[in-house]
C-alpha cells in the first residue's frame, strides 16, 4: 500500500500518510470496536477513486475484481428518490448477506455527493460499536465513502497556504479536517447531509485531496506514457499539461478537472 501510493500518487502527502496509517492500524488490530470507515473528499481527478482501487489491491489478489469487494455508485444503484426505502432495505440485506460471508469485507460508496439524504444512514447500525447485530460481526470491514463535498474547504485552506508563501507540504490534516467534516455534514448536497455516521462520529478519518497543481499532471501524463509503453516526448507532455484549464482565473495553480483527462488526451497525441 505504502509502496504504490508512493509511486502513482502525485501531490497528496496527507491522503498518503492518512490512508496508510488508517489501513494498516486496522488491519494489524486483532480486537477493533468498529469497522474502519474512511471518508475521501476532493475535486473531481484528484485521486479518490485511484486510491481506493490501491486499498483494494493491496489487501485482496484480485483487487476491485474480488467478490469480497462491493462499489456502490450513487447515480447508477441509488437512481430514485421516491424508491430511498426500497434502497434501504436492498443497501442493509446486502452488507449484511457479504459480511456472512466474509468478515473481511470493502464497500466503497462513490459519488456520495450525489446520494439522496438519509440513505447512507441505513447503514449506521453497521459501523457502530456493537460486538454482533443479529449473530453477525462488522468489526473487520471495511467502507470507504468518496464524495466531491468538501472540495471548497479544502481548495480554501490550500489557496490561503498558496498566499502566505507556505508549501502545500506545510498544510496538515489538523488545518482541513474539521472544518471539512462541518462542511460536509452541512452541506444539502453531500449525501452526509446532517447524517448520524458524523453526528455519532462514526466516520474514522475525513480524508482530504488536496487540488493538483501544473507540475502534478505532468507526473501524471508522465506516469500514463511510460505504463503505455512509449517514449516520454518532454514537448508533448507540457503541452498536455498546459491544455488543462487552472484555476483560480487570476493565478491558474489548480487544475479543475486533476489528472481525469491526462488519458483521453494521451490518446489524441499518441494514437
Amino acid at each position: 500500500l505504502q509502496e504504490n501510493l508512493d509511486k502513482k500518487l502525485f501531490g497528496q502527502h496527507l491522503v498518503n500518510k492518512v490512508v496508510v496509517k488508517a489501513v494498516r492500524g486496522f488491519l494489524n488490530n486483532t480486537k477493533a470496536k468498529k469497522p474502519l470507515a474512511l471518508s475521501l473528499h476532493g475535486w473531481t481527478g484528484t485521486g479518490k477513486n485511484f486510491v481506493s482501487k490501491i486499498v483494494a489491491e493491496s489487501i485482496y489478489k484480485r483487487g476491485l475484481h474480488s467478490k469480497y469487494v462491493h462499489q456502490f455508485v450513487a447515480t447508477l444503484h441509488f437512481p430514485h428518490a421516491h424508491s430511498i426505502n426500497l434502497y434501504k432495505d436492498q443497501l442493509q440485506s446486502w452488507i449484511r448477506g457479504n459480511v456472512s460471508i466474509c468478515p473481511r469485507s470493502l464497500f466503497i460508496f462513490d459519488e456520495m455527493d450525489k446520494m439522496h439524504a438519509g440513505l447512507i444512514d441505513s447503514i449506521k447500525p453497521f459501523l457502530d460499536y456493537y460486538e454482533l447485530l443479529d449473530g453477525v460481526s462488522y468489526r473487520q470491514a471495511i467502507f470507504i465513502f468518496l464524495s466531491n463535498a468538501g472540495a471548497e474547504k479544502i481548495t480554501e485552506v490550500a489557496l490561503d497556504f498558496w498566499r502566505n508563501g507556505r508549501t502545500r507540504e506545510d498544510i496538515q490534516l489538523t488545518d482541513i479536517q474539521n472544518a471539512l467534516s462541518v462542511s460536509v455534514f452541512n452541506n444539502k448536497n453531500s449525501g452526509f447531509w446532517h447524517s448520524t455516521l458524523i453526528d455519532r462520529n462514526l466516520i474514522d478519518y475525513f480524508v482530504p485531496f488536496l487540488p493538483l497543481e501544473y507540475k502534478h499532471v505532468k507526473m501524471c501524463v508522465r506516469v500514463e506514457i511510460e505504463s503505455r509503453g512509449y517514449v516520454v516526448d518532454e514537448d508533448i507532455l507540457s503541452r498536455i499539461a498546459d491544455e488543462m484549464t487552472y484555476f483560480p482565473r487570476e493565478e491558474r495553480i489548480y487544475s479543475d478537472k486533476g489528472c481525469k483527462t491526462v488519458d483521453s488526451k494521451l490518446d489524441y497525441y499518441y494514437d
